[in-house]
């Protein structure tokens, strides 16, 4: 793995370490961008985006960076940009129906390839009825696999904050699934 990946090149960046960049965070950041808009659509637009962004930064004079995080934060503003348009509110008048499979991932984890058709129903409708600030939370924390401290700094929240919206969602999922305690 090279280091353009993690903290950027030492050396001139280069039109191929984007390339990279591009090739090993699209996915990720394509499928943030579908958890938090739930609109596949509005989530290709919104990870085009990013990388736009990217782009401008990538030429900027070089600094340490590291990436990944780096576009995660940008992610998530973007999606907030977004749902605070008015094409956002407008578009959403008219909801779409949420599909599981428009989630791509690079491939099933063991907990995907065991939950069956009527659990991942039931699970995706909760996730849509968690507040968004939730959604946040939950995705940063349990999909991206942040600790609490950094979706806390990510979201500019405090870590109390954080951890009562993760309580919450991971109850809602508890009690959706029976195994409330």
């Amino acid at each position: 793995m090279s280091d353009v990946r993690q903290v950027g090149s030492a050396a001139v960046r280069t039109e191929e370490g984007y390339r990279e960049l591009y090739r090993t965070h699209y996915g990720r950041v394509f499928r943030l961008c579908r958890l938090l808009l739930a609109d596949r659509h509005e989530a290709e637009d919104v990870a085009q985006e990013v990388f736009t962004i990217l782009l401008k930064e990538w030429e900027r004079p070089e600094r340490p960076m590291l990436w990944g995080a780096w576009l995660t934060r940008v992610t998530v503003n973007a999606c907030h940009r977004r749902r605070r348009s008015r094409w956002w509110q407008w578009r959403k008048a008219a909801p779409e129906e949420f599909v599981e499979a428009d989630f791509p991932s690079p491939q099933p984890s063991p907990e995907a390839a065991a939950i069956d058709g009527e659990t991942r129903r039931r699970v995706l409708g909760v996730y849509q009825r968690l507040s968004r600030r939730q959604r946040e939370v939950f995705v940063l924390r349990h999909v991206e696999g942040w600790p609490s401290r950094d979706v806390a700094q990510a979201l500019g929240l405090n870590d109390g904050t954080v951890k009562r919206h993760l309580f919450r969602a991971t109850q809602a999922f508890r009690k959706a699934l029976g195994e409330a305690s």
